[in-house]
């Protein structure tokens, strides 16, 4: 248990941002397998869609802290690669 005002804050503070953390990276994982059913149909306006939302969604991890930011270049980097192939 937290002894310090500040302690208290930061498990407090902890909650508020795992939740917030959890939610934002089930969204990815969902964009993810909608964008991997995109390409695997053969689809492309479809994948290109689903390639944008899930690129837009990665970029507003990286700019909240959520995905490290080269982690987010090489899952950009592959969903440009299935894009551009089809």
């Amino acid at each position: 248990m937290a002894n310090t005002k500040s302690a208290i804050k930061a498990a407090r503070k902890t909650v508020r941002l795992t939740l917030r953390n959890k939610g934002m990276k089930t969204r990815l994982k969902t964009l993810h397998k909608c964008f991997d059913a995109a390409v695997k149909s053969g689809d492309a306006a479809a994948a290109k869609s689903a390639g944008q939302a899930y690129l837009s969604a990665m970029d507003k991890a990286v700019k909240s802290g959520v995905v490290h930011r080269n982690a987010a270049s090489r899952a950009k980097s592959h969903a440009a690669k299935y894009v551009l192939a089809k």
